[in-house]
């Protein structure tokens, strides 16, 4: 699968028109055609409801339709930065974070660091955990934060902070004029919480809680974006348990109400190599310590 197969499906799904693509993407029609069909057959599902009056996406398309514009958008990031590291010659700190990172920690420590180092690029990649972890490993992340510990010969972990959890729900809902609610109550409401498989810390975090104090929900949806759960509490269709960083996308029709057993926190951690690859990392994880109080030989124990 290449780049150029995403610019298509994705013009092929925001024209719903093959003919509309191909003038759009300057190609002619069989060979657009053809290429999506490739990209199905790669890729084992149909993306598109093709008849002769209209093309619609699949419920798989739809999918795919979200993650093929991160993927483009990565891509042309990565692409950036790398022609503008080459054409200033200055010096570039990657880091990928988890949202609450961008919120809880980067107002903090990215404008000290821009004042040690004028010229420096700071690049920062919000990526999947998994995703994070790889590009460390490989050398294409210099620092990351993630929702999980890790940490080994080569790399080093510290807590940074721990992100509270919050429970929200529709601000017209009966239960909203209660000061706290009973985990019995729960067994009304409808939950929705982000797949296992784009934030398992998150969701098991949810899930363990859930199990521990055997609480009932009527039903438990999970959604492919964290923005879906904020927005089905917005929307009154259901209830959400988000970190509370989540609050800022809340609308007058939210509400936060404390539960009977109070929910648990959501750790971020910093994970690098135990040998800074370049100053920036160095100068990074001092302004960090200082700001955040962390225990500098804690920075680097295995």
């Amino acid at each position: 699968m290449e780049l150029r197969h995403l610019r298509y499906f994705i013009t092929v799904a925001e024209e719903l028109s093959f003919s509309k693509a191909a003038i759009k993407l300057h190609t002619a029609q069989p060979s657009l055609s053809q290429q999506i069909k490739d990209l199905e057959d790669e890729i084992g599902v149909q993306l598109f409801h093709r008849t002769k009056r209209k093309v619609e996406l699949t419920d798989e398309g739809h999918v795919f339709l979200e993650q093929a514009r991160l993927t483009i958008t990565q891509a042309d990031k990565a692409m950036t930065m790398a022609r503008q590291v080459a054409a200033a010659k200055v010096q570039c700190l990657r880091i990928g974070f988890v949202p609450s990172a961008e919120i809880r920690i980067f107002p903090y420590i990215l404008p000290r660091l821009r004042v040690k180092i004028p010229k420096l690029q700071i690049c920062t990649l919000n990526l999947k955990e998994t995703d994070q972890i790889t590009d460390l490993k490989k050398g294409d992340l210099d620092i990351i934060f993630i929702n999980q510990d890790f940490q080994n010969d080569t790399f080093a972990s510290q807590l940074v902070l721990k992100e509270p959890l919050v429970f929200m729900l529709p601000k017209q809902h009966p239960f909203a004029k209660f000061e706290e609610i009973k985990l019995e109550q729960l067994k009304e409401l409808e939950l929705t919480i982000l797949s296992n498989k784009l934030s398992q810390p998150l969701s098991k975090t949810i899930l363990q809680y859930i199990e521990f104090n055997k609480i009932q929900f009527k039903t438990i949806h999970e959604t492919n974006h964290i923005v879906d759960c904020i927005q089905a509490v917005n929307s009154g269709v259901s209830c959400a348990i988000l970190p509370s960083y989540m609050e800022a996308l809340a609308t007058d029709e939210v509400i936060v109400k404390p539960l009977a057993k109070p929910l648990p926190s959501l750790d971020v951690f910093m994970a690098f190599n135990k040998n800074p690859p370049n100053q920036a990392t160095e100068q990074f994880l001092e302004e960090i310590r200082q700001v955040f109080a962390l225990d500098q030989f804690a920075l680097y124990a295995s």
